[in-house]
């Protein structure tokens, strides 16, 4: 019987050809479609802890009603011959598919180890940088919702498709631009850096309801909450929320002023998509505000190139095919160190 494959290990290995392989995926949904010339067909979303893509069964394969009848959270095994197309992304055919039992199902809702242990490094490191914050005010809000969200924060993904796609993808993002704005408030020492390790955290706290991984599993369900009010609308509304349970009263002579810092903070949350036609009520208008938007920029083009290297098919020697939303085609980077 053949080992076990990720989503994200298929991809790299059938940039240029078919192979056979088998995957442990969980499925997402399975909705009905046609093809431009009415030919009808299933789309079965699957996932895994890093990574998803959809497995298309037309209405003549043999399974088709096996397929049609999943249920959203099955785990199955799905073995068969995998290649990327240059269009489509990962494709599967003569496949076949089973559910997963036992120890095997344990193991992959328990997600690789590797994810496992990055992801508990970085949920240490945040929380380490939350206790370290100065300003007891942002330290004593950022620890409240560490407290009451932390178990929801830890599946959360950072977003639905382009970068930190997958369960605990939020907690990577917000380790990773921790690092970047501690590193800049050491180049930079005019920066109010409490407030800005405290934007950090809070930048994409709405998504705890708009991208929120399923307790058991990897599916992402598409919340009522998020679809209404959007992550930056929720996340102002959390942060005045726990504002309002903070004994301010004993911090009255502390400059800034609490209520400056919390303004402040708020827009932070507003302006961190950096422009209006990108969903930013305003623009940055403050130092903190300006770097919270690059760091945040920076950090998920950055994973979107190694996304781009893993699973996009080479069009030359060290030239890639183009990665959503990068609308450029990658070119291999120099090796470190070089």
């Amino acid at each position: 019987m053949m080992d076990l494959m990720e989503i994200s290990s298929l991809r790299s290995a059938g940039k240029d050809a078919w192979i056979l392989a088998a995957v442990a995926a969980a499925v997402e949904a399975v909705v009905e479609k046609a093809s431009k010339d009415g030919k009808p067909y299933l789309e079965v979303q699957l996932c895994d802890a890093r990574d998803r893509f959809a497995l298309r069964v037309w209405s003549d394969n043999g399974q088709y009603d096996a397929a049609q009848s999943l249920a959203s959270g099955a785990c199955l095994r799905l073995e068969g011959e995998f290649h990327v197309h240059p269009v489509f992304g990962l494709e599967a055919r003569r496949w076949s598919f089973r559910a997963l039992e036992g120890e095997e199902k344990q193991n992959f809702l328990a997600g690789p180890a590797d994810l496992r242990a990055r992801q508990e490094e970085d949920y240490k490191f945040i929380a380490d940088e939350v206790a370290g914050l100065q300003d007891p005010r942002l330290r004593a809000l950022a620890a409240s919702y560490l407290e009451k969200f932390g178990p929801r924060f830890r599946r959360t993904a950072a977003a639905r498709f382009f970068h930190h796609a997958r369960r605990g993808g939020l907690v990577e993002h917000t380790a990773q631009m921790m690092r970047y704005a501690v590193a800049i408030c050491a180049a930079n020492t005019s920066l109010h850096r409490d407030l800005l390790v405290g934007g950090v955290l809070f930048h994409d706290c709405g998504k705890l309801w708009e991208n929120c991984v399923e307790e058991e599993g990897f599916s992402m369900p598409f919340d009522e909450r998020g679809e209404l009010l959007g992550h930056i609308n929720i996340g102002i509304e959390l942060v005045n929320s726990l504002w309002k349970s903070l004994p301010l009263e004993q911090w009255k002579e502390m400059t800034p002023d609490s209520e400056d810092v919390r303004l402040h903070l708020l827009h932070l949350i507003a302006s961190h998509h950096g422009e209006l036609e990108f969903g930013s009520p305003v623009q940055p208008k403050t130092p903190e505000a300006i770097a919270l938007h690059y760091i945040d920029n920076l950090d998920a083009k950055l994973e979107m190139l190694v996304r781009g290297y893993e699973s996009s098919a080479r069009v030359a020697d060290r030239v890639y095919d183009k990665v959503r939303p990068l609308n450029v085609r990658l070119v291999a980077p120099l090796s470190a160190g070089a």
